[in-house]
């Protein structure tokens, strides 16, 4: 079957890798599977790349722009079979492309909670597309009522089917994993890791995190927090680790691609999100066995259980 996934990149972040590992999962099963960019590639499209799946970029530019739409018609007019994809803006402009083409299936995944406004002119185009639209997917329970209660109808009906990973990329956290992750950083002996993972953005609220951290390191002076992700506010959090006076105990360790080692290394999992979906952060973290202390929002609750 072939199989087309479209996206609005692939940089960084849950979504991006659930679709990587859908997709090499459905090539293993012997489908033919296409990745379709509304934007650009992304930072991991060479992922994908590497395995023998083709990653297409639309280009897209702000605004209405249809000649992205009239590139990504031209790709799925080799395709038909099934069309997922992920998220609103992706989803609206795909059932634009695909309209009249004869997919068997069009399928959305939505993979936040959405902290979204239902009147905004994207809610109101992902409304307008279930016309065109066979299931929508959300991540977590939470999300799927969400999206219930803002009026998504999709013809074929409403799922919550809850994210995965695959388990075996992880090992167990453990002394010797923190010992190496302390060496390699150079840090005191006696540090205590707490660790984080997750793109610097608002919806991750990290800059509560830091001064979170700020009232543990005055009552465990040895503790370390590290910050694993990236983005554009970046400056402002380390301007932030000044001001607080933890700069010292802060290490910004930017995006990398070896999380699950990274996490192995955690004394406590630390996640400060104002919204989430099913966070694959939260489920790395929990196929390492690392405690988590987490903000009770979103499918957050539906992962982590206090005191358990």
């Amino acid at each position: 079957m072939k199989v087309t996934h479209m996206v609005e990149n692939l940089d960084r972040g849950g979504l991006e890798r659930m679709v990587i590992d859908l997709a090499l999962l459905q090539q293993e099963g012997g489908h033919d599977c296409l990745v379709l960019c509304l934007f650009d590639q992304g930072a991991l499209a060479s992922e994908l790349e590497a395995r023998g799946i083709r990653v297409v970029a639309c280009g897209k530019k702000t605004g209405l722009d249809l000649a992205a739409v009239a590139r990504a018609r031209r790709v799925l007019q080799s395709r038909r079979g099934v069309l997922h994809t992920h998220n609103a803006a992706a989803h609206y402009h795909a059932v634009l492309a695909a309209a009249g083409l004869g997919f068997d299936r069009i399928l959305n995944t939505r993979h936040g909670m959405g902290g979204f406004d239902p009147r905004s002119r994207r809610e109101r185009l992902y409304r307008a597309s279930m016309r065109g639209t066979h299931a929508v997917v959300a991540v977590c329970e939470a999300a799927r009522q969400r999206l219930k209660e803002s009026g998504v109808k999709p013809r074929g009906g409403l799922l919550s089917i809850p994210n995965g990973i695959p388990v075996d990329r992880f090992e167990p956290a453990g002394p010797d994993a923190r010992r190496a992750l302390i060496d390699e950083l150079g840090l005191d002996p006696a540090a205590r890791l707490v660790g984080t993972v997750g793109r610097l953005h608002p919806a991750k609220d990290q800059a509560t995190m830091l001064r979170a951290f700020r009232r543990l390191r005055d009552e465990v002076p040895e503790a370390v927090l590290l910050v694993v992700g990236d983005g554009h506010l970046r400056g402002g959090l380390e301007a932030l680790a000044e001001a607080e006076g933890i700069a010292g105990d802060v290490r910004f360790l930017g995006d990398r691609g070896d999380v699950p080692r990274l996490v192995r290394g955690f004394e406590v999992f630390v996640l400060s999100s104002l919204t989430e979906g099913y966070s694959i952060a939260l489920m790395e973290a929990c196929a390492v066995g690392v405690p988590i202390v987490a903000t009770a929002v979103g499918g957050t609750p539906e992962i982590v259980r206090h005191g358990v």
